[in-house]
């Protein structure tokens, strides 16, 4: 027996690495500790780099790393030391390192990593790959252990991964959170923007619903009195959805209020409303109008149909499509061209304005809720209150639709003209 094993049996040697053992555990437990406050403290992902390099390296003795993780589905290299090639994990070789799946020493026939570092010690999540962790050499003290140190290396990167993950689904719901707020302060405004004080006197009756497909749609209507004897109507469907589309009707409205109490006839009010669009939108996005003035007094309706779904016009009996007008507005700078129809209106008439939505409705046959189909309801139920027409309208809908979801915002603004 030589010497070296002889002290190794002794009592003196045992006190010694027991009490190695111990510094080593008590630097272990300092790590997690400062790792630990770290989180706590919520440190930015650059101090969370930092703990890990100085751990492995001033702490654990590796020489060379490479931490590679995932962050908003795009890996990048979080933190390396002694390593100038760092452009090789730029594309392929995350496929190579997804093969991983516990630490494992590296085999330079079967790996490209291999020609740089030793071992991967990969954290995975239900199977899903958060990070890696490539090393190069691992400087062992005395009697430590390869293993061992592995299995604290790969405690210590579980946890700064998870950390990093953590901090980035935290991010995630503070802004999924402040996009909800968002959306729901724009559903608010957009509200806001469809009035609910139609009138309902002995001149006329209107009644309006709107079902945005989402929180937020891009239908909108309006009525606007300009004197005792003239008022201006309108529905309109708006590109896109979502905040864009309510800001987009936000500024529609003020323009369309601003030009109507300005007095500006017809055509030239929809020139204008097609330029200011154009300028707000950068001929980006569109707007189909259906948009009437009417004069109570002569019983004359002018309108424009800018592309949008003919309103429907019923008097005893007699039923007229209004479809006189211009393109949509919005896509050009310059409209090529506008024309506006006029009609008389007799005495209780039921003019219907819809979006397509209405009838872009399909069912589980795929059959849609066609125009035809909604001419003939609207003849079979022409003598009701608008209110309760459209309420049964959308019974109406609803049956015809069954299970199936709505693909579209709806809008429908029924007036009956006494």
């Amino acid at each position: 027996m030589d010497i070296d094993t002889l002290f190794e049996n002794t009592e003196e040697y045992k006190k010694l690495d027991l009490e190695r053992q111990l510094q080593v555990k008590q630097l272990q437990m300092e790590s997690l500790l400062e790792v630990t406050k770290a989180i706590n403290n919520n440190m930015s992902y650059r101090s969370l780099y930092s703990i890990y390099k100085f751990i492995l390296t001033a702490q654990l003795g590796v020489d060379r790393f490479l931490f590679y993780i995932k962050r908003d589905n795009i890996w990048e290299i979080g933190a390396l030391v002694d390593f100038e090639n760092e452009t090789i994990f730029e594309t392929e070789l995350a496929d190579e390192l997804s093969l991983y799946t516990s630490t494992t020493f590296l085999n330079d026939e079967e790996s490209k990593c291999a020609e740089y570092f030793k071992t991967v010690v990969p954290v995975l999540h239900k199977n899903i790959p958060l990070a890696y962790t490539l090393l190069g050499n691992v400087k062992l003290h005395d009697k430590e252990k390869l293993n061992e140190k592995l299995k604290f290396i790969q405690t210590i990167t579980n946890i700064i991964a998870v950390a990093i993950e953590n901090k980035r689904l935290v991010r995630q719901e503070i802004e999924s959170e402040k996009m909800q707020k968002e959306l729901e302060l724009a559903a608010r405004m957009q509200a806001q923007l469809i009035p609910d004080d139609l009138p309902n006197n002995e001149k006329i009756v209107i009644s309006g619903i709107y079902k945005p497909h989402h929180s937020i749609g891009g239908d909108y209507y309006d009525y606007i009195p300009i004197s005792e004897d003239e008022a201006v109507f309108c529905i309109a469907d708006i590109s896109g959805k979502g905040i864009p589309a309510a800001i987009l009707m936000a500024n529609f409205q003020a323009v369309l209020r601003t030009l109507v109490t300005e007095r500006h006839s017809m055509i030239p009010l929809i020139y204008k409303l097609n330029t200011r669009i154009a300028e707000i939108t950068k001929c980006e996005k569109f707007i189909t109008l259906f948009l009437g003035k009417y004069n109570f007094r002569t019983r004359n309706l002018m309108y424009v149909n800018a592309g949008h779904n003919p309103s429907i016009l019923i008097s005893n009996g007699d039923m007229q499509l209004l479809q006189k007008g211009c393109t949509i507005l919005g896509m050009f700078e310059d409209l090529p061209h506008i024309s506006y129809g006029e009609v008389k209106v007799k005495p209780d008439s039921i003019l219907l304005n819809y979006t397509d939505g209405l009838t872009d409705t399909s069912n589980e046959d795929g059959m849609l809720f066609e125009p035809e189909l909604l001419i003939e309801f609207l003849k079979s139920h022409q003598s009701l209150h608008p209110h309760n027409f459209n309420d049964e309208l959308i019974k109406h809908l609803l049956q015809f639709k069954g299970d199936k979801e709505y693909d579209d915002d709806i809008s429908i603004l029924t007036c009956k003209i006494l």
